[in-house]
């Protein structure tokens, strides 16, 4: 009876460092598969507030969704997102309260073409139109 006791012993620890072993090298992959996103290509200036709205105009789903992911890591203040009634090739962003300078920057954040399309009505700085030339970049896996 001992001997199958120190039998069960010997086999747990050994189970116990194998699935160590395999976590650690699981850990390792996982870091390097998880690529981080590069937030000093068009981050917001320091100190302004830059509303922006995020419209889906692709097929494809939660674009809209990591596009705001996106921005807000590169400081701006997304205050909506949704999806475009019709679909569109280019990706566009429009600049709603005349700072050109702004529209750049998200241009340069999200990889789009700025254009200027003033409207007072809303109290939005820049609304972004994903086309479906838009591709999502590589985020982070947290399982």
């Amino acid at each position: 009876m001992h001997r199958r006791t120190v039998m069960a012993a010997i086999a747990c620890m050994l189970a116990a460092a194998g699935c160590k072993k395999s976590d650690q090298r699981r850990g390792a992959s996982s870091e390097a598969s998880a690529t981080k996103i590069d937030t000093t290509i068009g981050h917001a200036p320091a100190g302004v507030r830059i509303k922006v709205e995020v419209l889906n105009a692709s097929t494809t789903r939660g674009a809209a969704r990591r596009a705001t992911l996106l921005l807000r890591a590169r400081g701006y203040d997304v205050v909506a997102m949704g999806t475009s009634r019709t679909t569109q090739v280019p990706t566009l962003v429009l600049d709603r309260s005349n700072h050109p300078e702004w529209a750049a920057l998200i241009g340069k954040a999200i990889g789009g073409k700025a254009v200027a399309r003033p409207d007072t009505s809303r109290y939005l700085d820049a609304t972004v139109v994903l086309g479906s030339d838009w591709t999502p970049p590589p985020m982070p896996l947290y399982p």
